[in-house]
């Protein structure tokens, strides 16, 4: 009655294709699939996302047949399909990474991971393919990656909006014609619907024509930004590097390592994907270790390096993790940690044992992905060791540590890389320290007052201080009540008296006065905004944050405010000005000139690490301080000893000034080397919780 090729059956097709997918009729399924995709592909516009699922659908028909080539083909115009519909649009612009936007988000990473995994197992076939095949899926890899960072940096968009320079025009601009580009597909799918008889083709033509117009006009605004912008161009819309262009950026010392894990994609097994470029050579590696096991190896390892893995119901996971006995309540109360260096070396074998010749001597810039993103490389052990988890002191000061053979930068993705080295200019400022802590909070009941009475830097500053497991204990979905932070619970939070001491001792080993270190009621949004204005700030070589950290997904923000934040001591009442909260995008409109920014602060490294978008935190918060002006961060795994914590940074610090070509990330390679000497840091828990991200080079 309405014709084979109506747009009403496209959904009947599909469907029908699904019942025969599950019931193992996968040539049925493909057949079916096939005759949604025409009908789809001739009704709807070109991009829409019905055509990108049908042609996933087809894809995995094809893959379920073994017909990889087929396959490959399908699930890489799907996923173009949906990179060009995404930097189009910006359909997942502002929207926290909950319900409908998570689950979308996990099935674009599926999608992305599926190709790879395609793709990987047509090259064992096809050798002649795999250069191709190579390249193609090293920049699916960033997409896929990328697609879990974007929502949390949506907001410093729309505070550039707001302003009246050349950039905020452009970027309102662009906004408005992502939305009528979105109306105007509405409006053709529409008229593309109805009965053939009652279709006007003048509507459909004009349609058609405005939607390539729109294109035409944000292709001419995104070259514009780029070559205007390029900063803001690389964080808000960074498009996935070539290996060509990858390499472009690598000195003849470096090695760029991308890890990508997945789950099983019958009849293909898991695996997680290492591509390894140098300047010269790149290497496509598979191992078997995939996100399960990712997950469940580096919890275990995790146990050995945080005491908060212990607390509450995680000693009992800590307990059955590991293989030889351990009492949770004694490690829970600050007994030993017990490391797993045989672990240890497991995971070093499984993710570098196959580029280990490729990589030797060089400078490690690792982009992690999913539980990869909680570790600190610098832990693994590249030799196998005579003792497992009855490692004692001297055994941890002998094991074969990777920082003994690498110097190790962490990248939030491969475009930054670009982004930091491309753009980046030469520090101009003039003092050595500005710091930011021990914020004014009362713990959960509310009458905890340990943080007032350290707000300005001693004389002489104690020793062996513990720090407090820096993690939010409050209930995490109530922190925003409409636009603005909830600041009875931020106050609710545990108070962190000890950051004061950090502060103050590497204020003091860098020559900076106790007036650089703001404590308690100077440590405010406000008085980092007023800084900012006068350009204080800018003129600080290191800015030093000691507070708690929150994720994206921690944050309990909605809508555009989904973004990671560093708390600072609340107000008596909230205001756009401060709530107590600095977030990404507040981040982002600071003016630094900073060479370092130290967050010693928890989930600043990684977001957990146990999900595939875990690395949100990271990606948000240090592509933030990298568009505000900061070349490289500091950020920690896990609250660690306070006297650790200030030997580091103070070695770090004096390592680049002794020897400033060496780098920054050579520089705590080599200050970590040093504590695990010193008597009683040997164990990693005490070296490792660091890890510098972004310009880890000169």
């Amino acid at each position: 009655m309405l014709g084979a090729d109506n747009s009403v059956l496209g959904p009947a097709y599909n469907n029908l294709g699904t019942l025969y997918h599950r019931l193992g009729r996968y040539a049925d399924a493909e057949r079916h699939y096939k005759r949604a995709l025409a009908v789809w592909e001739k009704r709807l516009s070109s991009d829409h996302p019905d055509v990108g699922a049908a042609l996933y659908n087809l894809a995995n028909a094809y893959r379920l047949q073994r017909d990889f080539a087929n396959a490959e083909a399908a699930y890489r115009r799907s996923a173009e399909m949906m990179i060009r519909r995404s930097r189009r649009s910006n359909d997942t612009i502002g929207q926290a990474l909950t319900g409908k936007a998570e689950s979308e988000a996990t099935r674009a990473r599926r999608r992305f991971a599926e190709w790879i995994q395609v793709a990987y197992a047509l090259a064992e076939r096809e050798h002649a393919r795999l250069p191709e095949l190579m390249r193609t899926t090293f920049q699916a890899g960033q997409s896929a990656q990328g697609s879990e960072a974007v929502a949390s940096l949506a907001q410093m968009a729309v505070r550039l909006a707001k302003g009246n320079g050349a950039l905020a025009q452009l970027v309102r601009q662009r906004q408005d014609l992502a939305a009528e580009w979105q109306e105007k597909e509405k409006l053709l799918i529409e008229a593309r619907s109805g009965p053939s008889g009652r279709r006007d083709a003048a509507v459909e033509q004009a349609l058609s024509a405005r939607l390539a117009a729109i294109d035409l006009r944000m292709s001419e605004i995104d070259k514009r930004l780029g070559k205007e912008f390029p900063d803001y161009s690389a964080l808000a819309n960074p498009e996935a590097l070539a290996i060509e262009a990858a390499q472009a950026q690598l000195a003849a010392n470096e090695a760029l390592i991308v890890f990508f894990d997945t789950e099983q994609a019958a009849p293909i097994d898991e695996g997680t994907f290492v591509w390894a470029v140098t300047n010269t050579n790149v290497r496509w590696a598979r191992s078997s270790f995939a996100t399960k096991s990712l997950i469940g190896n580096v919890a275990a390892l995790r146990c050995g390096l945080d005491q908060a893995a212990w607390d509450g119901e995680g000693g009992t996971r800590c307990a059955r993790a590991l293989t030889s006995p351990s009492d949770p309540a004694e490690i829970a109360a600050g007994g030993p940690l017990p490391f797993d260096l045989a672990r240890a070396h497991t995971l070093y074998v499984a993710l570098f044992g196959a580029i280990e010749d490729l990589i030797k001597d060089k400078h490690l810039l690792i982009v992690p992905s999913g539980a990869l993103t909680a570790i600190p490389f610098q832990a693994l052990v590249t030799e196998k060791p005579p003792t497992a988890l009855s490692a004692n002191a001297a055994d941890y000061v002998h094991a074969a540590w990777l920082a003994r053979r690498h110097a190790i930068t962490i990248l939030p993705s491969v475009t930054s890389l670009k982004a930091l080295r491309q753009f980046a200019k030469a520090s101009k400022a003039t003092q050595p320290f500005i710091g930011f802590g021990n914020p004014l909070l009362a713990g959960p009941t509310g009458d905890d007052r340990s943080a007032w009475g350290r707000q300005s830097c001693p004389k002489h500053r104690p020793e062996g201080l513990r720090v407090a497991s820096r993690s939010v204990r409050a209930p995490l979905s109530q922190f925003f009540r409409g636009n603005l932070a909830d600041v009875d619970l931020i106050r609710r939070q545990y108070p962190l008296p000890e950051t004061a001491d950090e502060l103050c001792a590497v204020a003091q080993a860098t020559g900076a006065s106790q007036a650089s270190v703001h404590l308690g009621d100077n440590a405010t949004e406000k008085t980092i905004k007023l800084l900012s204005g006068s350009g204080a700030l800018a003129n600080a070589r290191v800015v030093h944050f000691a507070t708690h950290g929150l994720l994206a997904r921690e944050s309990g923000m909605v809508g555009l405010k989904a973004e990671p934040a560093l708390i600072l001591t609340p107000p008596g009442r909230p205001s756009e000005e401060d709530d107590g909260l600095l977030t990404a995008s507040e981040v982002a409109s600071l003016k630094l000139d900073a060479d370092w920014i130290v967050l010693s602060a928890c989930n600043t490294a990684a977001g957990g690490g146990t999900d595939p978008g875990s690395d949100e935190a990271l990606s948000g918060l240090a592509r933030a301080f990298f568009y505000a002006g900061a070349r490289a961060l500091l950020v920690s795994h896990w609250a660690v000893n306070s006297q650790a914590t200030v030997r580091l940074i103070i070695k770090t610090f004096d390592e680049i000034k002794a020897d400033p070509k060496i780098g920054r990330a050579e520089a705590l390679r080599r200050s970590m080397l040093a504590l695990i000497e010193a008597e009683g840091f040997a164990h990693p828990a005490n070296w490792a919780p660091f890890v510098v991200v972004g310009e880890g080079a000169r």
